[in-house]
């Protein structure tokens, strides 16, 4: 029973990635608005009733690009050696992140999200859930530490999170999103680092 469900969810995995894959490839060459469900489906060799199953819309395809943001910065945390106080091992995960992503595709769907004002709105909304979730890696990887510092700490990495990519966005997309994370930081007041 164990192997079926291994190979039950590694079949869906396959097929929530092709289905990605196939949709971002019809959103570059077609346009956002001009790409339909089934024309996914079709490329992606499932039905329509199947898309369905994987995805609710083709915003959450779109979302689905940048989504986790809490979770990677959580996996990256863990992996992350003690810098020394919370905010510094969270900045150094934070670093190493932003420094991962090839700025091509990066480019490419932050301007498909940024053309579509109902994926902008889901997206402002899942800010606060990353919030909630690192602030409790944080307090499980550091549980004697005061609880507002570390809400803070959860806070910013949010904050600057979006604030160097709109920095990005603003210069055209063309360096490393790490450098403008690491501008963020160092703008940050000296007592707000501590942390």
């Amino acid at each position: 029973m164990h192997l079926a469900m291994g190979i039950r969810e590694q079949k869906r995995e396959e097929t929530l990635k092709r289905i990605t894959q196939c949709a971002m490839t019809l959103f570059a060459r077609e346009g956002y608005e001009a790409t339909t469900i089934d024309a996914v489906a079709a490329a992606a060799g499932i039905s329509r009733r199947t898309f369905f199953h994987y995805f609710k819309s083709k915003d959450d395809i779109l979302l689905s690009q940048q989504a986790g943001m809490g979770e990677q910065l959580i996996a990256a945390l863990s992996a992350e050696p003690d810098a020394g106080s919370p905010w510094k091992t969270l900045a150094s995960a934070m670093r190493r992140i932003a420094a991962s992503y090839p700025v091509d595709e990066l480019v490419a769907i932050d301007r498909m999200m940024m053309s579509i004002e109902a994926v902008q709105q889901r997206k402002q909304a899942s800010y606060i859930r990353d919030e909630k979730l690192i602030f409790a890696a944080l307090q499980q990887r550091w549980p004697a530490a005061e609880a507002m510092s570390l809400r803070m700490a959860a806070m910013l990495s949010i904050s600057l999170s979006r604030l160097s990519l709109d920095a990005w966005r603003v210069d055209g997309g063309t360096g490393p999103l790490v450098h403008y994370l690491d501008a963020a930081i160092e703008a940050l007041p000296s007592g707000n680092a501590k942390g």
